[in-house]
């Protein structure tokens, strides 16, 4: 990621970036940071790309729903855009160096699926991040199939969710290997999980990471930090995705500080960085 960070506490965003400097460690070795557009929901679409700008960071995950902002008022992100509206929203992430590389996470029904995929196409997406119902993987494996968009399916801390490893690797372990796992290691650690044997079980399914760390708030609770400073070890699972010989998208997906987190976030990447390259 071409960026030169300002960690000063401003009030929001972290300057500028040159969009010429050299590659770091982590993309040499096809480790590529996003945002996922939750991190941003108190914003809109066009606010999130802005924030994700002036992070330096070159790709962006948003989901479906996320209020556009803008001349578009209260549209919303999803199959429902209009073509205006969707060229609209491409143009702006060009120009903001971001590309729209995913969507999700999509919980939709049966006679849904074909207008996902259709959308996903439409805007040049690589990936959505799903939750499929149980009965629908034959619907959903033949669309990535065809279209060659991959599904890289979530774990919400929720045992109707596909919590653990084993639970999706029960429906997809069999298929096509356009279906994995966009593991979110924080969810797995709030399930009771110890998150690198999930991370392990998934080896060569994971497609993509809501990646973040945790830590117990005052009460206990698992809140999301800053990398490195919580419980899951941010050298551990970035050794583990090594020896996976993981190649992809490390979402950020910051749930904390929800109406100033730039800040924090320019902190989780100067660690994911440093961390590569004490890795590589």
């Amino acid at each position: 990621m071409a960026a030169t960070f300002c960690l000063a506490a401003a009030a929001d965003g972290c300057g500028s970036f040159s969009a010429s400097a050299a590659k770091t460690t982590a993309e040499r070795h096809g480790w590529e940071l996003s945002t996922q557009s939750y991190t941003f929901h108190n914003f809109t679409v066009f606010e999130a790309l802005d924030k994700t700008a002036s992070l330096g960071v070159k790709n962006i995950e948003i989901y479906p729903g996320h209020r556009l902002g803008g001349d578009y008022g209260d549209a919303t992100f999803g199959y429902g855009m209009t073509p205006e509206q969707r060229d609209a929203v491409l143009r702006y992430a060009k120009d903001k160096g971001v590309k729209i590389v995913g969507s999700g996470v999509w919980v939709a029904g049966r006679d849904e699926w074909q207008k996902v995929f259709d959308f996903a196409g439409q805007m040049g997406l690589e990936y959505i991040s799903a939750e499929p119902a149980r009965d629908d993987w034959d619907v959903v494996e033949a669309l990535a199939d065809k279209t060659g968009i991959r599904v890289a399916t979530h774990n919400h801390p929720d045992k109707n969710s596909y919590w653990n490893a084993d639970e999706l690797l029960t429906f997809i372990g069999h298929r096509s290997r356009k279906l994995g796992s966009c593991a979110d290691v924080g969810h797995f650690r709030r399930m009771g999980l110890d998150h690198l044997d999930q991370m392990r079980r998934l080896d060569g399914r994971i497609l993509s990471l809501h990646f973040k760390d945790i830590a117990p708030d005052k009460d206990g609770k698992l809140e999301d930090c800053v990398w490195g400073e919580g419980i899951l070890g941010l050298d551990d699972m970035l050794k583990e995705l090594k020896r996976q010989k993981f190649k992809g998208y490390f979402t950020i997906e910051y749930e904390n500080e929800w109406d100033n987190n730039v800040p924090s976030i320019a902190r989780c990447i100067k660690a994911f960085n440093s961390a590569a390259d004490r890795i590589f």
